[in-house]
């Protein structure tokens, strides 16, 4: 499924619990959060709003 990134809800540096939502993708007009797998420090995002990604792609490195 190809998706744009609509919001990016964190930024680098943040901290996040295990399923706070990382970022808001928009596919086919619908509002999908991802949500993150573990709780961390957002190290690196790899996406920014308006990018078209699809399943399989890096979104964050949370360490």
């Amino acid at each position: 499924m190809v998706a744009s990134v609509w919001k990016v809800v964190v930024q680098e540096g943040d901290t996040v619990s295990e399923g706070d939502t990382l970022v808001i993708l928009e596919p086919m007009k619908m509002e999908i959060p991802v949500l993150s797998e573990e709780s961390g420090v957002v190290a690196k995002l790899e996406v920014a709003e308006g990018d078209v990604i699809q399943e399989g792609d890096l979104i964050a490195v949370i360490e």
